[in-house]
């Protein structure tokens, strides 16, 4: 597998949707959720608005949600140049339910990689205490996402339209968003904002309090890898630590996958083998031996997307997907000494759990493994550019077949594909790398069952820069809506947080009143 497609691999947990149009792993690196038709359909259907710029208002339904379409000012589609002034139709929802104009607060979702209303959708924690801090719920899409797209259908023509998609940009747009809100809307002007994100998005979040402090009191940072960059982590922690998930949910479990990468490889020599494996397998489509890495990449952004919503209740984030659905895999791979066709049927009953819980899938199809609302050709453009994060593997620490970090490789399949090549440097030159103390007021949740967390920071850098530590928590489960099932490290995270936001929010007031 090149560095590209390892990369988008995982990043399709960050980004956890980018599938389709990327090179065969790089889907992982943008997708959590499958089968033929996949859905974003909430849970429990949310109440919002959703605005654009300079749209003419008129009324709509999606779901039972209900939809505004209203007229404002666009953003800039270049923020920091000065020779062009187009602009574009960024999407953003509303919910003011519970908030109110004394006292409240604006709670502003920096959007990440995919639609909008998804994001929405699946962050219940917001909903869950919009009332107890008084505040209106927006939630901002990312531009090249979702129907935010600054040259509409050419967006993602080539690397010249292309050029404005970085965080940087993103972070600007958030920012006169802002402004936008507290200037139209009555009773927002001399409210606190606090930013709350998730996965790249909760790095948006944190990077948002870093370089607008002036327009956010506070960030909420949920499985944000900030330090996933050049050498400040090993490149290999994070298959490691997948690996640590599925070696603690079963006896054998991870060395059962160790072993079925030179299964495949033995059977996949012969004809006979290709046509056997492809059978046993229940795959769509029949295997050359050209698909073999793209089968082995398929299956092992499999077992990465399992353990990033590795949920202790049944989900439907990536897919449909039992409690705690690792457990439920590694009933199926228990004995690693077995032979090379028995392991691989084993193999099969496992991906079965993640592609099939429904039982609705007549094949499985190794081109797709997460949801549509996610943004595939957008991520793979970024993890050409400036979210350049090293991964590496060695077969020993880690349940996967070994591979090195190789950034000229990387390099060149970027260059192929989009001509620009990556700047590995650039995120920690703009947000600081881990000297980040002279900042304040930002809470950076992690779960340690998350691969994410191996890049997040998860100790007190400062009383104000937090580390909350969820034991049993996989990929930013502090941000998905309160249940029954919730273990009790979830709950106390979450009143963590809480205390935190309010604690900004009375500073926030405390300083007002004495300014007057």
């Amino acid at each position: 597998m090149g560095p590209r497609a390892f990369l988008l691999l995982l990043l399709s947990f960050l980004a956890p949707w980018a599938t389709k149009a990327l090179r065969p792993a790089l889907r992982a690196l943008g997708s959590l959720h499958l089968p033929t038709n996949p859905t974003s359909l909430p849970a429990v259907a949310k109440n919002y608005s959703v605005l654009y710029f300079q749209q003419k208002a008129l009324a709509g339904h999606l779901h039972t949600c209900i939809i505004q379409l209203n007229r404002s000012k666009t953003p800039l589609v270049d923020h920091f140049g000065f020779n062009t002034v187009k602009t574009f139709n960024q999407r953003y929802l509303v919910a003011d339910k519970y908030w109110k104009k004394n006292g409240g607060s604006i709670l502003f979702y920096t959007g990440n990689e995919g639609d909008i209303i998804w994001f929405c959708n699946n962050t219940g924690f917001m909903w869950d205490v919009a009332e107890e801090l008084k505040a209106m719920l927006v939630f901002a899409e990312h531009r090249y996402y979702g129907e935010s797209l600054p040259f509409g259908d050419n967006s993602f023509k080539d690397s010249r339209h292309l050029n404005f998609l970085t965080s940087e940009q993103a972070l600007a747009d958030f920012a006169e968003l802002i402004k936008h809100l507290k200037r139209t809307i009555p009773g927002a002007e001399n409210q606190p904002v606090i930013a709350i994100g998730g996965s790249y998005g909760g790095m948006l979040a944190a990077w948002f309090r870093m370089k607008y402090p002036h327009m956010a009191v506070g960030a909420l940072a949920a499985s944000a890898p900030i330090w996933q960059f050049e050498d400040l982590v090993p490149c290999g922690v994070f298959m490691k630590i997948v690996t640590t998930d599925f070696r603690k949910s079963g006896p054998h479990c991870s060395e059962s996958i160790r072993r079925s990468w030179d299964a495949i490889n033995r059977l996949s020599n012969t004809g006979s083998g290709l046509q056997w494996l492809t059978g046993a397998l229940h795959l769509c489509s029949p295997l050359t031996s050209q698909d073999i890495q793209h089968l082995k990449d398929w299956i092992s952004e499999t077992w990465v997307n399992l353990a990033m919503v590795d949920y202790p209740y049944v989900s439907n984030f990536l897919q449909p997907l039992p409690a705690w659905p690792i457990k439920v895999v590694c009933q199926y791979l228990k004995n690693p000494n077995v032979s090379d066709s028995l392991l691989l049927q084993n193999i099969f009953q496992a991906l079965n759990v993640y592609y099939n819980y429904s039982g609705q899938v007549k094949c499985l199809n190794i081109s797709e493994t997460a949801t549509s609302s996610l943004g595939t050709l957008g991520w793979s453009y970024q993890a050409c550019t400036e979210v350049v994060m090293p991964f590496c593997t060695n077969g020993v620490d880690d349940m996967f077949e070994p591979h090195s970090w190789n950034l000229k490789e990387l390099s060149d399949e970027c260059f192929e594909q989009w001509g620009v090549r990556p700047r590995p440097s650039w995120i920690t030159t703009m947000y600081g790398g881990k000297n980040i103390s002279s900042h304040t007021n930002i809470v950076f949740s992690n779960g340690e069952l998350d691969p994410w967390s191996g890049g997040g920071v998860t100790k007190d850098i400062t009383d104000t820069l937090v580390a909350v530590t969820i034991s049993e928590g996989a990929h930013h489960l502090d941000l998905r809506a309160k249940n029954a099932l919730d273990p009790t490290s979830v709950l106390l995270a979450r009143a963590l947080e809480v205390r935190h936001m309010k604690n900004w929010i009375r500073d926030f007031y405390d300083r007002a009143g004495k300014q007057h």
